[in-house]
């Protein structure tokens, strides 16, 4: 039997905004799209893939699908993100500092210190690499060969505003010396194969990606932008080791659109800590070889948002553009 109570009820709750139902009803039956700015195979779209079915695996109900929207280095999908419902039905996975540089030199159509900041799972650093027949094989010798030659070395990164792009401004700002030739690609691999092939003398890329290469003898790292040397490459020194104090790579996480219910966000950030603890997770990752720092809501923010000041700083030194 209805009641007028019983109809005074359901009429709210069909009354109430989207946003406030899925407070009560979410994940419910409906897939969680996860927006990946990247073709397939690259690190962030590994790192999703890996990462999101132990999140599903503790967070009940949840189904989660990848979607990859790549276009303009990631700011095609990292403006999908940030323009979606905020209902907890679209989340996205991004790269930092790609995420904070794009804004200083373009515009875009989101605000990267507005996103709904989940969860960091991956902190590659940046390496600085060479063909295994290159003379360079210090920063020292390859600062000294810049100076030397002002403007006649060539290296390549996997974009303009890339993380790759960001640790040579950086490193050329620290060691005074004029920019070199700079050489975007489209992707690693292409890079790759040009410093394999003598193409470009120098390229800058993320630890992991050349771990193959470098254990099988092609190409040979500089130095590792860490703190402190990652235990894949622990023969690899840092800059730091070799006089030069910078820290840099690519952070790798997942994130939302602005304005998600907190319900929503503390049930998703409960989820990343459970995943972050579980041993099948560590060990996929270590199977993976993918370099962990696992920050989840605030302190994930925190990280973001020192990135986004150094990056603007960096570009009122050395403005990059297209």
């Amino acid at each position: 039997m209805i009641t007028r109570r019983g109809l005074a009820a359901a009429s709210a709750v069909l009354a109430a905004p989207p946003v406030l139902r899925a407070q009560t009803a979410w994940p419910g039956e409906r897939p969680i799209e996860v927006i990946v700015p990247y073709p397939p195979g690259g690190g962030v779209d590994v790192m999703a893939r890996l990462t999101l079915p132990f999140v599903a695996k503790h967070l009940p109900g949840a189904r989660f699908v990848v979607a990859n929207r790549a276009g303009a280095g990631g700011q095609v999908g990292f403006e999908a993100t940030f323009n979606a419902a905020p209902d907890g039905y679209t989340l996205g996975a991004v790269a930092v500092p790609a995420l904070n540089s794009f804004p200083v030199e373009r515009p875009v159509r989101y605000r990267p210190m507005e996103f709904t900041f989940l969860a960091n799972v991956v902190y590659d650093p940046n390496t600085i690499f060479v063909g295994r027949d290159s003379p360079f094989r210090t920063l020292k010798d390859l600062i000294d060969a810049a100076k030397a030659r002002p403007g006649q070395l060539h290296y390549g990164t996997t974009g303009i505003g890339s993380d790759d792009h960001i640790l040579m401004l950086w490193l050329e700002d620290l060691a005074r010396v004029e920019p070199m030739v700079h050489v975007p690609f489209q992707g690693f691999a292409p890079m790759l194969s040009n410093v394999l092939g003598g193409h470009i003398q120098v390229a800058v890329g993320n630890v992991s990606e050349i771990l193959a290469a470098m254990r099988d003898g092609r190409v040979h790292s500089l130095g590792q932008a860490a703190t402190e040397r990652w235990s894949e490459a622990a023969d690899v020194p840092t800059f730091r080791e070799q006089g030069f104090d910078i820290t840099g790579g690519s952070s790798r996480g997942i994130v939302g659109p602005p304005g998600i219910a907190e319900p929503i966000v503390r049930r998703l950030e409960e989820a990343f800590r459970a995943t972050f603890i579980d041993p099948d997770f560590r060990r996929d990752a270590a199977r993976a070889t993918l370099p962990l720092r696992l920050l989840v809501g605030a302190e994930y923010r925190a990280m973001i948002a020192e990135t986004d000041q150094a990056v603007r700083d960096l570009f009122r030194q050395r403005p990059w553009g297209r």
